[in-house]
């Protein structure tokens, strides 16, 4: 009687946890924070989103009744189904989105690993999920031992016999130091004014392209975190940066605090499985050199320009352990006045590969290489002749014009005779491309390009039996990425790169139907909350600060959030956004005459209808401002 008692008990155990029966669901598409799993996390209850796959397609009613969210701080223990940082228990819910964690407070550094199960709408537990991780960053200034560093640019200038202001060429900066074991794991945490790249050992590190993504640089700084245990080896290495020159000389971004230059600070934290943790940080014991790349043009309205590569300045081994520091100079430390936050949109990338289509000489020794599309990228181009042969290339987006919005490049021939035109730190935008200087013309297998954009996920498509239809969506699309570079969404991105809100109103509801950009606006609204002024008033650009609108534009505050809200359901961003959406309003009342809305400020500050077909000035003027505002 015991025996037959305790085998219904565990029989009916069984059936309410759901294993006699299986799920009609899977649980798929885990993500954290609107990615797949960020790294560097600086948020205290980072949220937990998921999707539902029907097992059997023909089924209908399929839905989730509840759910139960494991957060552990290793594999292994997630394995063994204990989440030590965070069991939430069975909830009986529908959500999937933006679910707050809500386990033990997190520090920074750890690890998390997590997994879901749900229950279908019969009751029945599915299978857990597959496993997703995220990393959590630098939850707190204290956390930070490191110091921005860069270069002494009198000295460079006198060095170089440059002219005073003259842009310098970008920096090569690096740390030697040894380990005594190899790391169980490591991190390193970058945040820098200006563009960089990390190198450790004589390796780039990761994929992405332009780090970090534009932030309005007079008041933050956005750091990018890296895993480099598996880079680092017992006995001597070596972290190296290079510097791209870019916003650190937008002349918005200029403070007293900082030079007209990129900066940098970094932290590496060194795990061991057993023996205390090293760091490495940036201080005054960096060395810096400078490297072959220039920026060319002022990275301002109209000539944010190219760049030049000086081969002849080439030093291969200048992020090698064995490279000779003798000529090297000591690093500089600056303490500017930043707010130093983690990236949380989705980086750069090098999207899809562009090849020439027809190469024409137009003049003597001038070939006009037509790639075939409009867009906004990298160029790479096998060049060879003299050592010190200057190759230019000059960018257009039409096919008569030489050259538009000052687009330009060049790479100076060093010793060997040849060598490779490629992008670092700026990008160009055209369709046809002409260069000078080559002995020879070039062969279309020796040139390519890339559409550099935000690195952010398709979520729709449309497809009808009407090609023009199709030719429009589809042009639509490219035009969006092309201005997606960043993450923030500019109004063009050779003439300006400025983040329009009123640009920006005509775009966010296609974009979020055909692309996953929560984390991409997340980062962008925050860069509208920062170039509030105290009196409430909003510029009508982000994170740019420069531009002409009106109230449209700079209602974007209010429209982007909402949409958010709207197509993922995030509540957050209505709380994180709510004062800086008040304090706008406010404003907008002290500019208000018998409850409705008057023109203020100059020539730009009040466009209304901006350009409407045959315009050939500004309206901001005329009565009809009022209602187009």
């Amino acid at each position: 009687m015991i025996s037959l008692r305790f085998s219904t008990l565990i029989g009916t155990l069984l059936v309410s946890l759901g294993t006699t029966r299986a799920s009609s669901v899977n649980v798929t598409n885990l993500q954290c924070e609107y990615r797949v799993e960020p790294l560097g996390l600086d948020t205290a209850r980072p949220r937990l989103s998921w999707q539902l796959a029907a097992i059997d397609r023909d089924k209908r009613g399929q839905r989730q009744t509840r759910y139960q969210i494991l957060v552990a701080s290793s594999l292994q223990l997630l394995e063994e189904n204990e989440g030590d940082r965070w069991d939430s228990g069975c909830i009986q819910s529908d959500e999937s989105v933006n679910i707050n964690y809500s386990g033990k407070p997190l520090r920074s550094g750890d690890e998390c690993y997590w997994k879901v199960r749900v229950a279908d709408e019969s009751g029945e537990l599915s299978n857990w999920s597959s496993t997703r991780r995220w990393t959590m960053g630098q939850m707190s200034p204290s956390d930070w031992k490191a110091l921005w560093i860069g270069v002494d640019q009198a000295t460079e200038r006198r060095r170089l016999a440059l002219p005073a202001r003259t842009v310098l060429p970008d920096p090569w900066l690096r740390k030697s130091f040894r380990l005594q074991a190899t790391p169980a794991r490591a991190v390193i945490y970058v945040a820098s004014v200006g563009y960089h790249e990390l190198y450790i050992n004589g390796q780039k590190v990761g994929n992405a392209v332009l780090e970090p993504c534009a932030t309005d640089n007079r008041i933050r700084a956005r750091y990018v975190t890296y895993e480099i245990g598996d880079r680092l080896k017992p006995g001597p290495n070596v972290l190296a940066l290079w510097l791209g020159t870019s916003w650190s000389i937008f002349p918005p971004y200029a403070t007293e605090d900082k030079p007209q230059g990129p900066i940098v600070l970094a932290q590496a934290d060194i795990f061991f499985k057993d023996g205390p943790q090293a760091q490495i940080v940036t201080d005054e014991t960096w060395k810096t050199h400078a490297s072959p790349n220039w920026l060319l043009g002022l990275w301002s309205d109209r000539d944010y320009g190219g760049e030049l590569y000086d081969s002849r300045a080439e030093m291969p081994d200048w992020c090698k352990v064995d490279c000779d520091e003798s000529l090297w100079n000591p690093s500089v430390v600056f303490h500017p006045r930043l707010a130093v936050s983690s990236e949380t949109s989705e980086p750069n990338r090098l999207v899809k590969e562009i090849k020439p289509v027809a190469i024409k000489e137009v003049e003597k020794g001038v070939y006009c290489v037509d790639m075939g599309i409009n867009f906004a990228g990298w160029l790479e181009c096998q060049v060879a002749g003299q050592p010190g042969d200057r190759i230019r290339f000059e960018f257009s987006e039409r096919k008569e014009v030489a050259m538009t919005h000052k687009m330009r490049a060049a790479y100076v021939i060093g010793a060997s005779g040849k060598g490779t035109f490629r992008n670092h730190f700026n990008y160009e935008v055209g369709r046809w491309i002409r260069i000078s200087g080559l002995r020879h013309e070039p062969a279309a297998d020796e040139i390519r390009g890339w559409l550099v954009r935000t690195d952010y996920a398709r979520a729709g498509a449309f497809e009808c039996d009407q090609p023009l239809l199709n030719r429009i969506y589809n042009t639509t699309l490219w035009t969006f990425e092309n201005l997606s570079l960043g993450g923030y969404v500019v109004d063009c991105p050779q003439r300006e790169r400025m983040g329009y809100g009123g640009d920006a109103h005509s775009t966010t509801r296609t974009a979020l139907d055909n692309y996953h950009l929560g984390a991409f606006y997340t980062k962008w609204i925050e860069d509208w909350r920062d170039v509030q002024e105290t009196n409430g008033s909003l510029p009508y650009t982000a994170p740019t600060y420069w531009g002409g609108g009106g109230p449209p534009w700079s209602g974007f505050c209010i429209t982007l959030p909402w949409e958010l809200y709207r197509h993922y359901g995030d509540i957050r961003i209505l709380e994180e956004n709510f004062a800086m959406m008040r304090r706008w309003l406010a404003f907008l009342e002290t500019k208000a005459e018998k409850d409705m809305l008057v023109r203020w400020g100059g020539k730009w500050d009040f466009l209304g209808d901006w350009l409407w077909p045959g315009a050939s000035g500004v309206n901001g003027d005329t009565r009809e401002t009022l209602f187009f505002n």
